[in-house]
């Protein structure tokens, strides 16, 4: 039975994207904008969806694959359930970000860009937040923690992944 919920939950979302796909065919060149919508929908861009796509807009799949490898807003792997940003502007770098950075790939397990096991973090980065007085620092989904060292930010996920368990 619960295969069976999968497989329609699948076809919902796949027809969904088709209706979106026929709608916009007319378009101008629809791949960024199907690519974008494929991905709101199925949470990420897994090679089935990739293929669809191509089908659907008659393409090869080597087009949409390098379309999609080649921006970095399009993700191939599913995210977790919260985004931890790892700011890699001046200020933060020059005050350590990248020691931030490879305590918690070891902590997490994971490599930049990567998702736990558990899917319930993805450690991404970015250019800059704004928030220079307060380098190093990371926001994990919508919340800015700063002035930070490879401990403290190892006790900010620890602190994240208890509160939400125990909640």
């Amino acid at each position: 039975m619960e295969t069976q919920q999968v497989q329609s939950s699948e076809s919902t979302r796949y027809r969904e994207l088709k209706e979106f796909i026929d709608a916009n065919r007319q378009v101008a060149g629809p791949l960024i904008q199907v690519l974008h919508r494929a991905q709101k929908i199925f949470g990420y861009l897994p090679e089935e969806v990739q293929k669809y796509v191509a089908r659907q807009l008659g393409l090869p799949l080597s087009k949409v694959h390098g379309v999609v490898t080649f921006y970095n807003f399009f993700r191939t792997e599913p995210m977790g359930d919260h985004l931890i940003n790892i700011c890699l502007g001046t200020a933060c770098h020059v005050k350590g970000a990248s020691e931030i950075i490879k305590s918690l790939e070891k902590s997490l397990a994971v490599k930049m860009g990567g998702t736990t096991a558990d899917r319930f973090f993805t450690l991404s980065s970015a250019r800059c937040f704004g928030a220079c007085g307060l380098a190093p620092c990371m926001m994990i989904d919508n919340e800015v923690y700063g002035r930070l060292n490879p401990t403290k930010a190892n006790q900010i996920i620890q602190e994240i992944k208890s509160n939400i368990h125990t909640a």
